[in-house]
């Protein structure tokens, strides 16, 4: 019986010869200011957010400010674009029909430059994996991408 090798390494030997991708903060091309000017939705969800979130941190609770870490660090350019990892984020905060959730990512995909075509887009996939029940959303949803699109 003859032993014949691979061409082609093992998983495990391929995954550990890649190199880590560089995480860095994606480069925003519009400013939560300006997205506030442009859309009065996006501006009442801000405000709210950041008012919300200084309750949380004054609770200076640990599992909470890990969570906001890998959180934040989850969408940072790496081998996936920024872009790419916040249309991911609204299609699945679509699914779990979280508006607050929608409305972050679409912000956050519109500061990135991601084009209205490109969000609708990812909420009709939303839209096959959810079904009928995030209609009532993708009402919320579109009304804020007309505010900040036009």
């Amino acid at each position: 019986m003859s032993t014949t090798t691979s061409p082609h390494p093992a998983p495990a030997e391929r995954a550990s010869e890649r190199p880590a991708a560089e995480r860095r903060e994606p480069v925003y091309l519009f400013s939560e200011k300006n997205v506030s000017e442009k859309s009065e939705i996006a501006r009442r969800f801000l405000d709210s957010r950041e008012r919300l979130n200084a309750n949380v941190d004054k609770a200076n609770n640990f599992l909470v400010k890990r969570f906001y870490n890998i959180d934040h660090h989850a969408y940072l350019e790496g081998t996936l674009p920024a872009k790419t990892k916040e249309l991911m984020g609204l299609v699945a905060s679509a699914c779990l029909r979280c508006d607050d959730c929608i409305f972050y990512h679409a912000i956050q995909a519109y500061r990135l430059g991601v084009t209205r075509a490109e969000q609708e887009e990812s909420l009709n996939v939303a839209l096959i994996v959810a079904g009928s029940i995030l209609i009532p959303h993708l009402r919320r949803a579109y009304e804020l991408l007309q505010e900040m699109y036009g």
